[in-house]
């Protein structure tokens, strides 16, 4: 039996929105409209941290490989980071209103993100140093990016309607998706060596294996507009359903189950499993829901 639970963590005008699992095994979020990085401790206390101004827009938020999370700065054009004990710094993109949106660790010890509006992929050391590297198209609007188990980046393009896959040398293959107009937004490692992500446009679960097989599986709502995945504890991947205000969880033979969430339209976006084996996401009304047995 599923339960599924909520804890304010803001008021409805901030907008939790990207979540992780830091280093000191805390939940942290993005309260993307008010510029401000949260956390969530074990003892259930919440701290809040304020950036630069409300206007840089922290989006999507990962733990990097330096005992500290990092996070995108969408309207900010910037990557940001910020340790345990509050100290942030804030390191600018060299290209005017890139977008950075999707950020994860990779295995060279360095994060990887997107840039929305200038089709590129960056890589950023723990010392600040950047890299971007162009795709082989325009107009392809590069969203979530997350590790693979061959040890490259995988990225979903949304507009381009593709899966790219990036090395630690830059080179990028992109993948078409067999459904035009399928939208990929959310993207993460499965536990089955595959690449598992959300199309959004579509109503979709997808999964792209690393020689490039894709598989398709369609939700029961396709209405349901899935935005954000993340790979469960027990062979499984779990996702946030934006437009049916649902969490769903798709096993590794394709079958599907959605749960509603108790507050009406709380737009669930970022999804993560917790230090404590349930599944968290952040709801843009101003709460964190935690989905357990």
């Amino acid at each position: 039996m599923v339960s599924i639970s909520e804890f304010p963590v803001s008021d409805r005008s901030a907008g939790p929105y990207g979540i992780c699992v830091g280093p000191d095994r805390a939940l942290w979020f993005t309260l993307v409209h008010y510029g401000q990085i949260g956390r969530l401790g074990a003892d259930g206390r919440i701290t809040g941290w304020q950036l630069a101004s409300a206007a840089v827009g922290p989006m999507v938020i990962t733990a990097g490989p330096d005992d500290a999370v990092w996070f995108t700065q969408s309207p900010g054009n910037a990557i940001g980071r910020i340790g345990r004990s509050g100290e942030r710094s804030s390191f600018p993109l060299p290209g005017a209103d890139s977008a950075p949106y999707g950020i994860a660790a990779g295995r060279d010890d360095a994060l990887w993100f997107t840039e929305l509006n200038t089709d590129r992929i960056g890589r950023i050391g723990v010392d600040g140093s950047i890299s971007e590297y162009p795709l082989p198209m325009t107009g392809a609007v590069p969203s979530a990016i997350a590790a693979g188990a061959d040890g490259a980046m995988w990225f979903t393009l949304n507009q381009a309607n593709a899966i790219g896959r990036i090395d630690n040398e830059g080179r990028i293959v992109v993948f078409p998706l067999p459904t035009e107009g399928a939208g990929p937004v959310g993207i993460t490692a499965g536990p089955d060596g595959a690449m598992w992500f959300a199309e959004i446009a579509a109503g979709q679960i997808g999964r792209i294996t690393p020689g490039g097989r894709i598989d398709e599986m369609p939700l029961p709502d396709r209405g349901a507009r899935p935005h954000a995945i993340t790979r469960g504890v027990a062979g499984d991947c779990w996702f946030t359903e934006w437009g049916a205000n649902r969490i769903g969880r798709i096993d590794g033979e394709g079958r599907i189950s959605v749960h509603a969430l108790p507050t009406p339209g709380s737009e669930p976006h970022g999804i993560t499993v917790g230090p404590d084996g349930a599944v968290w996401a952040a709801l843009e009304t101003g709460a964190l829901a935690r989905v357990g047995s």
